[in-house]
Formats: C-alpha cells, structure tokens, sequence
C-alpha cells in the first residue's frame, strides 16, 4: 500500500514544481526582488534540479535500494527547500509556511515513526530560526507557537496513520503472498493431475487448458488462448463440446457423463463433468469441463464380469465335470471287458479300442478342467518372485516344443522380490505364460522373463493396488495375437493352437487372480511380438476386492 519509490516520483516532481515557481516568481518581479533573494533563489533552483536528477538516476535508473539514509536526505532537502520559500515569501507571516505540514506528513509515511518526528523538529527549528534571525520585527508571536504546535501535531497524526498504513499494508502483503501460493499450488496440480481441465467463457472462448487435456484431445490449445474452441473441441469428441455448450447456454451442470475421443492414433471413452460460474454478469459466465480417460475402468468393468462369469462356469463345470466322470469311467470298464469277450469279432475289438481311446482322451479333459475350476490359494506365505520366474525360465528353455535356437532369458533384481503368496500356483501361472511364448517364438526368437517393483505412476486407473507391488513381463517375438482373438484369450476352452485345449491362460487369469492380481497384454502383430504383464499385489489384502485380471 506504500510503495517508498512510487512516493518518491510524486516528491521529484512537486519539488521541481515548487522550485520552477519560486524561480520564475523572481524573475517576473526581479526589479522589486532583493538581490540576496535573487541570488538565493537561483541557488535553490540549481540545487533542487541537481538533487532531483541525482535522485531520480539512484532511485530510478540504477534501482539502487531506498536506504534510510537516501530517505532522510530528501526530506531535509525538501525542508530547506521550503524555507526558502517562506524566507522569500515574507517569513513568519509566509502563507507558504503549510508546505512544512507536507513535507512533514510525507516524511512519515517514507520514514520510521522516530525519523518522522525527527524530521518535524528539524522542520520547527528551520522555521523558529527564520522567524528569529530573518524577521526580528515578527518576534515568536502566538501564532508562531500555534503554526509550531500544528506541526507537531501533524507529525504524530501522520505518524500514526502511516503506522496503520503500514499495518494494512503487511496484510495485504501476506495475503497477496498467501494467494499466490494457493495459485501456484493450484496450478501446479492441475498440470500434474491426470484428469483433463478446460475453462471457457461464455463465447466459447478458452480461458485455460491443462497440459493433459492438450494431450487427451491431441489439440495444442495453448496457442488457442482467448479464441473460441468448442467447434474445434467437436472435432476430436462431440459430446465433450455437446456438454460444454450445454454448461454455457443452459446452465447445466454434467456429472458422471461419458464420451468419446477419437484423435489421430487412438480412440477411447472419457468420463465428463461440467460447471459454470456466475460472474458480475451474463457475459462474466464461465464453464469448468474435467474429463479423464476411463478406458482403464471400461477394461477393468468388463473384466470383474468377466471374472464373475469364469467363477460360475467353473464352478457349474466342476459338478458337471465330476457327474460325468464317474458314469464315462463305468462305460470305459464295460467296454474293455466286452473286448475280452472269446467271440469278438475284429471289428468289434476295434471299435471297443476307439471308445477307450476316447474315453481315456474325455477322461483327461475333464481331469484338466477339474484343475482349473479347483484353482484356488492352497496357502499364503512369503514366496520370492524371482525364484519362481527362474524355475519357469529354465524348464521352459528344455520343453520339447521350443523350436531350435528359440533362447530364454530371465531377468530379476538381485533382491528378492518377496510376495505373499501360493508358490505352486503362481508358478504354474508363469510357466504357462512362459510357455506360450515359447511356442510362438519363431526359430532363432527369444523369450524375454522379467520382474520389478510397479512404478505407481504407471498403474492403471481403478487398480487400487498397494506401494511395493511386483510386476512380471513375459516378452515373445512371435507373430501376435490377430485383434480377432483378443477379447476372448483368457476363455475356457478357447484356444488358436492345434491340439489346445484352451486352459492354459484360463489357468493364469485364475491363478492371477487368486492373488489379486492383473493380467495385461499387449501385441504388436505382424511379428511384432506379444508381452504379458502381470501385477501381484505385495500382500493378498494389498489389492482392491474383487480385482481382476486386465487385457
């Protein structure tokens, strides 16, 4: 509220202003003026300009700091300056004698309290000392002492405002201080959050834009600032622009929409919510819209369904499983010992041979499917991760169906990576997951087999998962996966390899998420190669319920 350097300026130019006048003063009546006034207004003149200049180049053009030294040099200056005048204008009965109550207030709003009513004695004494030595008719009269009281009294008044002033002054300091932070702090996290910011008024106009809505809508809307964007934003997502046209003409607010995004290399859903704010008026409107990417929780839904189907199938599986075993088990007796028959012919010893055959094939089918409905964590206790991708990576390195030169590489911390856990099933899981990768590897390919601490930025949304969880990437250089396939690779019984029975990823998601855990992949196609991603929580209660395996 007081700005020393802003005063300063108005103290420059009233002083030349005063010192001008008086100049110009004498010359206009120099044929009545004494020769000693003329010679001391001329003197005053040339020093007020000089002092000013000298001021102004400290103060201004060198930005020197405002030293209280600086400070009561000019306002014992200006009280030189002053008298002066009054000398020149008549003395004790000078009506510019006031002008000692100016230099007097402003010399406590640049000084301290003492230094203001310093300067007030300095400024009675010049003015006493002019009324006794320059004007020995006018003795100290009563209007001399009164003259001398009110400068006093300006001098505390002053004082005391200049002291309120200073106090409101530091208060509006500390608050201005207060809510740059807050700004600083706002703004920080909305460039760090992951949700999408966008603020427009009520013409459409940008107003702000976080980096991640530039990165979500693929729109440098940082070169947009104060132009209209809402048919720029309909390009990318019409429902994103649809809802903040609604916030702006209709006053109403979104929450828990959803649209689409589609920019130059992906398409995915966005989650919306939109508000305004009244301003002073219609045309001081504007409109917040917050929107993130939920393609994670999309995934994530899909797949706790997902899951929830697996868990009935397996479980209707599993009884139905154990029904037909026990009569195919008779039928497979009764067919072997009809073949013992002394009169079998050879055709009916042949086809004896075909139905245990196949019964024998129906028989281990459904011992496998057994395996899989029965997939459950038998016991939980610390089991290192690293161990398991080891014993994984080298009985998949020695299985018959690696084609030749096909090489397997593990790679894990030197410490352990410790989960808690069934170690059977979880190897079970990985070996399955290494196994495949083998398989598809082409001649000469390589199997990569790594493990790490998850980076918490890179979870995925709606993962819920604990610090210290345990990432396992399992990495082929196959031909991928056809996008045909994709959304049915963790289904029983689903399977694009002759022979399959298609459980072996069925096994995984289940074993996974028996853990609590995530199951990701992602293919590149045309022999891009496929990776696996598996997430374990650190503990069984590390993880958000009912979380299942993610594609």
């Amino acid at each position: 509220m007081l700005d020393p350097r802003r005063l300063l300026r108005w103290i420059y130019i009233g002083r030349l202003i005063i010192a001008v006048a008086i100049f110009l003063a004498a010359i206009l009546l120099w044929t009545r003026a004494e020769q000693l006034d003329q010679l001391i207004v001329s003197l005053a003149f040339a020093l007020a300009t000089a002092v000013t200049v000298a001021s102004w180049a400290y103060s201004e053009i060198n930005k020197r700091p405002l030293r209280t030294n600086f400070l009561y040099l000019q306002s014992a200056f200006d009280l030189l300056l002053i008298t002066v005048v009054v000398h020149v204008t008549g003395g004790a009965t000078s009506q510019f004698a006031a002008l000692y109550i100016l230099v007097i207030a402003v010399s406590t709003l640049l000084l301290p309290i003492g230094g203001g009513l310093l300067i007030a004695a300095l400024g009675n004494v010049l003015y006493v000392a002019e009324v006794i030595f320059f004007a020995a008719d006018a003795p100290l009269t009563v209007t001399v002492w009164l003259q001398l009281g009110v400068f006093t009294a300006v001098a505390l008044g002053s004082a005391y405002l200049a002291v309120q002033l200073r106090r409101e002054g530091e208060g509006k300091a500390s608050l201005v201080a207060a809510l740059q932070q807050e700004k600083l702090r706002a703004d920080d996290i909305l460039r760090n959050i992951r949700s999408g910011v966008l603020t427009v008024d009520v013409e459409g106009r940008l107003l702000y834009a976080n980096p991640t809505a530039e990165q979500m809508l693929g729109l440098d809307l940082s070169a947009q600032f104060g132009q209209k964007v809402v048919n720029t934003i309909a390009r990318v997502s019409p429902d994103l622009a649809h809802a903040i046209e609604r916030s702006i003409t209709e006053r109403v607010r979104t929450t828990r929409a959803e649209a689409m995004v589609t920019t130059n290399s992906r398409k995915f859903p966005i989650g919306i919510a939109t508000t305004y704010m009244e301003g002073d008026g219609r045309t001081n409107r504007t409109t917040t819209a917050i929107f993130q990417d939920i393609s994670d929780v999309k995934r994530m839904d899909a797949l706790r369904m997902r899951a929830e189907r697996l868990e009935g199938v397996a479980e209707l599986s599993a009884a139905l499983a154990h029904e037909i075993k026990n009569p195919l088990a008779s039928i497979r007796s009764a067919i072997e010992q009809l073949s013992r028959v002394e009169h079998v012919t050879e055709d009916e010893r042949t086809l004896s041979t075909l139905v245990m055959r196949e019964s024998d094939r129906l028989s281990r089918l459904l011992s496998e499917f057994l395996d899989f409905a029965r997939v459950r964590v038998a016991r939980a206790e610390p089991v290192n991760v690293g161990d398991i991708l080891r014993g994984a990576a080298t009985l998949a390195q020695s299985h018959p169906d690696r084609r030749e030169g096909v090489r397997v590489t593990c790679s894990v911390p030197e410490r352990p990576l410790m989960i808690e856990g069934d170690e059977d099933l979880l190897h079970r899981a990985i070996f399955n997951l290494a196994l495949n990768a083998v398989q598809a590897s082409p001649a000469d390919g390589e199997v990569q087999i790594e493990a790490g601490i998850v980076d918490p930025d890179r979870m995925p949304l709606a993962a819920g998962f604990e610090p210290g969880s345990v990432a396992v990437r399992v990495s082929d250089e196959g031909p991928g996966i056809p996008p045909e396939s994709r959304d049915r690779l963790f289904d029983p019984f689903f399977t694009t390899k002759p022979g399959g029975n298609g459980l072996g990823l069925a096994v995984v998601h289940r074993a996974i998420e028996a853990h609590r855990g995530l199951v990701f992949f992602d293919t590149a196609g045309r022999m891009g190669g496929t990776r696996f991603t598996v997430i374990i929580p650190r503990t069984r209660s590390g993880a958000a319920p009912h979380t299942a395996s993610a594609i």
